[in-house]
């Protein structure tokens, strides 16, 4: 799919039972820990078609949320209690990872374990860590890169997107 973050790489698995597709993974060209088309994968576009209209009326201003289901199993428990927190971020606000790692009860030196699993998100945008900032209002880490989310940031209208600071800083 086409965005102004670049081209995104959506990947799904069918379930069968609901009749419908779960989201495992979508990506930005380059992204760390990015997935990667891989041979056997077949090419469905309109399988996407609920996702892909939500990332548009998204990018378009005219959604703030979204509703996708998404695979389970993916994460480790903790991880997914992070994104769990993560997802309960609205839009255009933001937290810090130490009151992210507060609300899942690993605050201290368990800030760098959140910022470790929030880094491993494999859902960008739609399970939205780039609402997760720094303890001092600045832009931290982001698997698609720091001006992707200071994009998104400001796309969301959020109050604290005018400070980059780059990766091991």
């Amino acid at each position: 799919m086409a965005s102004p973050l670049g081209e995104l790489l959506l990947v799904g698995e069918s379930d069968w039972t609901a009749d419908g597709l779960r989201l495992v993974s979508l990506s930005v060209p380059g992204q760390k820990g990015g997935a990667v088309v891989q041979d056997g994968w077949r090419r469905a576009p309109e399988l996407f078609a609920g996702v892909l209209a939500q990332m548009e009326a998204y990018f378009a201003g005219r959604s703030t949320r979204f509703e996708v289901p998404f695979a389970e199993g993916v994460g480790t428990e903790f991880q997914r209690r992070v994104w769990q927190v993560v997802e309960s971020i609205p839009y255009g606000q933001t937290l810090s990872y130490g009151e992210v790692a507060t609300r899942v009860g690993a605050s201290g030196a368990g800030v760098r374990a959140v910022g470790t699993a929030i880094g491993r998100n494999p859902l960008l945008v739609v399970r939205p860590c780039h609402r997760v900032i720094g303890a001092d209002g600045a832009l931290r880490g982001y698997a698609g890169g720091l001006e992707r989310k200071q994009l998104l940031l400001g796309l969301e209208g959020a109050a604290c997107v005018e400070r980059v600071v780059p990766a091991g800083r």
